[in-house]
Parts: structure tokens; C-alpha cells; sequence
């Protein structure tokens, strides 16, 4: 008996015997021919030549050593052998053609779930979300918004598909498409004396009370390492969750602050004062990072795509 085999009886005596070497398709083009009683409309449904189901079924009949098919009358009927196989195959075709159908569907119709910094989820995000929604009506999103940490151990756990940040450091575990630019600027209420001459040095900054985001943002840590690293010495007189609080706070005179610019809308402009500090902090590339070796699923790669062709327009105009 061949290893792992199953054995079908048929009456009191005779027996099949269905080894590991029984191939899927030869059982396809087997239940299918004797669904319809004809191999020539099975090679239609299937989208196959007769000769290949013909073959199929040849095949399979000397693998399990006898006949499946009486082929003297038309239409072709059943041998005992072949009705006690299709009542044992025919569910398990059927059950494998359904699962591959529900995958298909389930990978079509998933929802996408992405982290990122709540920065880059309140604005640059929200501009893809809306055109990906505008294109894909129907799709649905999860969105989860953390620390730079926080994120990548998100996408190294499976937890999200994906994530979109500021910057990522060199490691053999992640895919990383850069996206656009992430520079930092000076923040300032209007008609600070930090906007009167352009600033040469971070000590220039430090003079002044900080309102920043916490001391675990991706920001506020370079940013005081710069300070630590220069010996300067600096009074953060406000933390704040997000860089729309920080605005608010800075708008009311209550200190300058460092950011990104992306954090920054046209309408920021009428209460603050903004000034680019891409002289004196790194300009880091913000893209997308994925677990290498992940197969993502279709609407994840459609909503990355919308993600490169909006940043894309962004940046060119």
C-alpha cells in the first residue's frame, strides 16, 4: 500500500486505493466529466482540450488501477469504482475551488490597516485618505497612530500592513520606500524676534521657552540631542501630545517650537510665523515600511500607490 493512501470500498469486495500522487486537476476534470456524463463538455467548462481531460482521467484510472468510466454507452456512465469516487472526491474538489474563491474575495474586499505618527495621520495621510476613498468608494481603512517605535513594531508583529514614517533606521527586517522630504521648521508666534534675521545656530532657539511634542517624538529626541551635543542648555516649558496642540499654544505666545513641515497647513500661516531649519537639522526621507518577504494584498498595493502619485504631485508642484 502506498504511504498515506485512503482506501475506498466498494461493496463487499472490491477496493480503490487513493495515494499522495493523485493530482488536484486529474480529480477536477474526473468529477466534472461525471457531473455532466461527457468529457467533451467538461473540457468546455474546465476551458481545457478534450485530449487533456481525456488524459486526466486516463491517468487517473491507472493510478488507482481500474476503470472509472463504462465509456460503451453514451452518455459515458459511471463504474462502481467511479461512483464510490466521485461521492468522495466531488465534495473535495467542490470545498478546494470554494476556499480559493472566498480567498480571492477576502483579499479583494480586506480592509487596509496602516500606523504612523499622529503628525503624519492629521495631515499627510489625510489628504490620501481622501482621494484613496474618492477612487475606492468602497474600501475600508484601519488606522493606528504611535510612536516611530511603536510603529515599526506594529508592522514587524503583523499587526498593521504597513506603516508611514518620518525616518527608519538601517535594518534587514523591513522594505522601505522613501515618499517625500520630512524637514523640520522654527515655530513662532507672528512678529517674534526670531523671524527679524535668519537663524545661524540652534543656540539662537534655545534662548527662547520650548513647546514641544513629547520627549519620545521622533523631533523633540533630535532635537535635544543636538542641544545635548552643543552644550546648550534649553527650557522645554510645555509638552504637548500632538503638533496641532503645540500650534495653539505657540500662536498664544506662550513659546517657539521645532516641528515638521508637513505638520504645517497654508492657514497655520495667518498665526504663526515658520522658518526652515534644514541648515542646521537632518532633512530625513518619510516613506512607507513594510515587513520584507510579506505578500501584501491588493488594496494594500492600491492604496500605496495612491500614497506615491499623491506625495509624487505634492513634491513636483
Amino acid at each position: 500500500m502506498k504511504p498515506y493512501s485512503v482506501i475506498v470500498y466498494i461493496g463487499n469486495r472490491d477496493v480503490i486505493e487513493i495515494g499522495v500522487d493523485v493530482e488536484l486537476r486529474e480529480l477536477r476534470s474526473f468529477c466534472t466529466a461525471a457531473r455532466l456524463k461527457s468529457i467533451t463538455k467538461a473540457s468546455e467548462l474546465l476551458q481545457l482540450g478534450q485530449p487533456t481531460v481525456t488524459t486526466h482521467i486516463k491517468k487517473l484510472e491507472k493510478e488507482l488501477g481500474t476503470l472509472l468510466f463504462d465509456r460503451v454507452k453514451r452518455p459515458i456512465q459511471l463504474t462502481p469504482a467511479g461512483v464510490a469516487l466521485a461521492g468522495l472526491a466531488t465534495p473535495l474538489v467542490e470545498g478546494i475551488d470554494g476556499l480559493a474563491a472566498t480567498a480571492t474575495a477576502a483579499e479583494e474586499d480586506g480592509p487596509v490597516s496602516v500606523a504612523s505618527t499622529h503628525d503624519i495621520i492629521s495631515h499627510a495621510l489625510l489628504r490620501v485618505v481622501s482621494i484613496f476613498l474618492g477612487v475606492y468608494p468602497l474600501a475600508h481603512l484601519r488606522i493606528r497612530s504611535g510612536l516611530v517605535t511603536e510603529v515599526m513594531d506594529m508592522v514587524a508583529h503583523r499587526e498593521v500592513d504597513m506603516g508611514l514614517v518620518p525616518a527608519i533606521g538601517s535594518t534587514e527586517d523591513f522594505d522601505f520606500t522613501p515618499l517625500f522630504a520630512s524637514e523640520r521648521v522654527l515655530i513662532t508666534p507672528p512678529g517674534h524676534p526670531l523671524l527679524e534675521n535668519p537663524i545661524t545656530s540652534l543656540d539662537e532657539i534655545a534662548r527662547w521657552p520650548l513647546i514641544l511634542r513629547r520627549r519620545e517624538t521622533h523631533t523633540s529626541r533630535m532635537l535635544e540631542a543636538e542641544f545635548q551635543r552643543k552644550g546648550v542648555s534649553y527650557d522645554v516649558r510645555v509638552e504637548l501630545d500632538s503638533m496641532d496642540m503645540v500650534k495653539q499654544y505657540v500662536a498664544l505666545g506662550m513659546g517657539v517650537s521645532v516641528g515638521p513641515r508637513l505638520a504645517i497647513e497654508p492657514e497655520d500661516l495667518d498665526e504663526l510665523g515658520v522658518v526652515s531649519l534644514s541648515s542646521l537639522l537632518p532633512v530625513e526621507q518619510a516613506g512607507v515600511v513594510t515587513l520584507r518577504g510579506r505578500t501584501l494584498s491588493t488594496p494594500t498595493r492600491r492604496f500605496i500607490s495612491v500614497m506615491k502619485d499623491t506625495f509624487s504631485a505634492v513634491t513636483s508642484g
